[in-house]
């Protein structure tokens, strides 16, 4: 895929402000609820006009404002697949890739029937979308979206509607589509882990703007950024101030310059040690297959929204209560240094 994009655009006080070039096969948006990730997609597909700005897929400009070039949808061989899947509800999951096909009449039915098989919907065929599980509607919306044989396919949320053990389904069969199909593809969502898995790159956004653009492995290692970070999952945030992590009051050797360290849940230590800070353990909550510790540091007397710290370790490892002190190490190398 070689996908450029840089384009602005204003809706009341919005403003979309997004520059990226990527040439990966499966590239990710990664970003908070109305940070412009569905936006950006709609502007791609051709839905929405931007201001200024242009879009190039695969050496075709697909939208230049200098140029005045702006082309249609169903010229810019963009395929998308809205959140509710958009099948035609008076129309049967044939009809439905029938009616996307423009293709020559005399291959139609072969070219359906072979996406069909492709997607194991065949037994389908004449099911009407309410008919079928979220899984089978989407599988049809795929089949549907490939059967006008786009260049890239533009995902928004695909899995956002379904339970877990679906979402983790039609998780593995678009991977295996991926494959099969080789086609370049765009992925909103918010959901970490989901991106983790499929994507191979990731474009974090913020409040309309494109932060960074890294490998899914450089992002989760240095986020850079203070939203990035809190995007990937990380719970433990505190500010800086020469040297100091001031809401856990931890002196710390500073690597590098930075407003804001982070650090995992799942590599802080529970011991004593020099560096070691007490802490009272203020809520014990069990995950399903973990144990978590909300805990304050005994010697910060203010409190606010990075004071109090979390930890995460497999259940049945620790038994401690609400109100003990514990002994907490965070070991500098796992530290996140953070612009603003």
């Amino acid at each position: 895929m070689s996908l450029w994009v840089d384009i602005e655009k204003q809706v009341g006080n919005f403003t979309l402000k997004v520059k990226f070039h990527d040439q990966d096969h499966i590239l990710g948006l990664l970003g908070a609820s109305g940070c412009g990730k569905t936006m950006t997609l709609k502007c791609i597909a051709g839905i929405i006009k931007p201001d200024r700005g242009k879009i190039i897929l695969n050496d075709r400009v697909l939208f230049d404002s200098e140029q005045r070039i702006n082309l249609k949808p169903q010229a810019r061989r963009v395929g998308y697949l809205f959140q509710n899947y958009a099948l035609f509800p008076n129309m049967t999951i044939y009809e439905n890739l029938k009616m996307a096909y423009h293709g020559p009449k005399e291959a139609a039915q072969s070219r359906i029937e072979a996406l069909l098989d492709s997607f194991y919907i065949r037994a389908l065929a004449d099911h009407y979308p309410h008919q079928c599980s979220g899984g089978q509607q989407q599988r049809a919306a795929l089949a549907r979206m490939l059967i006008s044989d786009p260049e890239i396919i533009l995902l928004d949320e695909p899995f956002s509607a379904l339970d877990e053990y679906l979402k983790w389904q039609c998780e593995q069969e678009l991977m295996r589509l991926f494959k099969v199909f080789k086609r370049d593809v765009l992925l909103v969502s918010h959901n970490r882990s989901e991106i983790y898995r499929l994507c191979n790159s990731i474009v974090v956004m913020n409040q309309g703007d494109v932060e960074s653009m890294n490998t899914k492995d450089e992002l989760f290692k240095d986020p850079k950024t203070l939203s990035a970070c809190l995007l990937t999952g990380c719970k433990n945030i505190s500010r800086v101030e020469a040297g100091v992590a001031v809401d856990w009051q931890l002196p710390f050797t500073m690597k590098q310059p930075c407003a804001y360290i982070g650090v995992r849940a799942h590599t802080i230590r529970i011991r004593e040690a020099e560096h070691s800070i007490p802490c009272r353990i203020e809520a014990v909550i069990d995950d399903v297959f973990s144990r978590i510790y909300l805990v304050h540091p005994i010697h910060v007397h203010h409190e606010n929204e990075y004071t109090t710290l979390r930890l995460e370790f497999n259940k049945g490892k620790y038994s401690h209560q609400v109100g003990d002190v514990i002994p907490i190490l965070i070991d500098e190398q796992e530290l996140i240094y953070l612009k603003q």
